[in-house]
């Protein structure tokens, strides 16, 4: 009889470990922050539907969000996205990732408006944490349960900042172990470190150069993260006419400058580093600044040294980063000057093919899933393509986005947002909706 009862005890051990296994693979696929769980738009999601209905995918529901150009972020069932108002000031709202409906949402005042107006920035989720920055340089940890903020700074004005840039502020946060990392690229900061948990400053740089919208990235030299950040040339000319651009290489726990890379010249950057993988890292950006791989490598004396190994004006990005597969990058080449579309390029720097304007594909958002890529092309339409660099090679496509009433008719519906995935659900924002979007089984 005893042994029967310990045996019962044991299926039930094992039923238990087994649920709880289960529950904890839920929300294994959460997007915590900018270009997801890796920091480089892919995604651990499987069962991708590569057969879709002639309306589309599923779109599991819809809300309204005010014009701008900041993505979601997705934390155990729950969707949050920095919204504005411009006349107001910033508002983090939290979502419910199954329904839509609105759990709670904290606002600050902000007021204040730029060329593309609207919230611009990905927050990052660390715990019970959700950081983000306004247009405006306001930066909040604000803690998730209680939905009240544990510490505020602001980038911008703490450091000198005055003017407001061009196209405001643009930083999407990154969290580093007990670091909270960000570009000021005011007067009297580049890049800064808070403490994640109290906002005190643990490192800043001095100021790099003239001001971006570039977003500290991390890769890999030689094992050990870096942080790499990419300042603006000159405005006084574009691609290879600018001057005074770099890339530099900083020690994410100390704030150490330990390299710079002075062959870049774009006057408008806004896509971030690529990690691209053996010390190499691809640098891109639009307005004819087109791409520069560079390897990043260890010195006998303990500094780095950077060799530029090409540039290419064929290949570029103007707002979101390429993303590389199995070997090849894929990226949405368009912009003020050129036309390209959805353009493929080997890693050593050949481009294979490129869409041009038929389809056109203009700063729209991609993700990788299941060896597939996820991708609007930042008007109407949301495609399904296989990775190929022998051609462009659609699966699907649907025009999902339509203009609602009330949006600004300058902007349509634009959906250059980074897109969120996670447990089957694709998140897109466009210019006056979040929308939820049903892709895998």
């Amino acid at each position: 009889m005893k042994e029967i009862i310990k045996m019962k005890q044991s299926k039930m051990l094992i039923t238990v470990i087994v649920l709880f296994v289960c529950a904890s693979n839920i929300y294994a696929q959460d997007w915590l922050q900018y270009l997801g769980p890796n920091g480089n738009s892919s995604s651990p999601q499987k069962g991708i539907l590569c057969s879709w209905p002639e309306k589309g995918p599923e779109v599991l529901w819809t809300v309204n969000v005010g014009i701008g150009y900041g993505g979601p972020v997705i934390k155990d069932g729950k969707v949050y996205l920095l919204d504005r108002d411009d006349k107001v000031g910033d508002k983090m709202r939290c979502f419910d990732l199954s329904s839509g409906k609105e759990l709670w949402n904290f606002g600050y005042e902000a007021p204040g408006s730029v060329m593309f107006p609207g919230s611009r920035s990905v927050p990052a989720l660390d715990d019970n944490r959700i950081y983000s920055c306004g247009p405006y340089g306001n930066l909040y940890c604000i803690d998730i349960n209680t939905h009240k903020p544990i510490w505020n700074k602001n980038v911008w004005t703490d450091f000198g900042g005055d003017k407001i840039p061009t196209w405001a502020i643009t930083q999407c946060p990154l969290v580093y172990n007990n670091l909270l990392i960000i570009a000021s690229q005011a007067p009297q900061a580049g890049v800064i470190a808070y403490d994640k948990l109290n906002g005190n400053v643990k490192w800043k740089t001095p100021s790099l150069g003239p001001v971006g919208y570039v977003s500290p990235a991390l890769v890999k030299v030689g094992g050990a993260s870096q942080v790499v950040m990419i300042t603006a040339s000159s405005h006084g000319g574009y691609g290879e006419s600018g001057s005074g651009g770099k890339v530099v290489g900083i020690d994410p726990l100390s704030g150490k400058i330990l390299w710079e890379y002075t062959n870049w010249q774009c006057s408008i950057p806004v896509p971030g580093a690529v990690d691209a993988g053996e010390g190499r890292v691809l640098i891109t950006g639009g307005y004819n600044a087109g791409a520069a791989m560079i390897k990043i490598e260890k010195e006998a004396d303990g500094s780095y040294g950077v060799k530029e190994l090409y540039k290419n004006p064929d290949f570029g990005a103007h707002t979101q980063p390429p993303i590389l597969v199995n070997g090849y990058f894929y990226a949405q080449y368009t912009t003020n000057e050129r036309k390209d579309g959805l353009v493929c390029m080997s890693i050593d720097g050949q481009v294979k093919w490129k869409t041009g304007r038929s389809p056109l594909f203009d700063k729209g958002g991609m993700i990788l899933a299941d060896g597939l890529l996820l991708s609007t092309d930042g008007s109407s339409k949301l495609y399904l393509i296989e990775p190929d660099p022998a051609a462009f090679k659609p699966i699907a496509s649907a025009s999902l986005l339509e203009v609602k009433e009330g949006t600004d008719t300058r902007f349509g519906t634009q959906n250059w947002a980074p897109l969120a995935l996670s447990n089957s659900k694709l998140l897109i924002r466009d210019q006056s909706q979040l929308m939820c979007v049903i892709v895998a089984k």
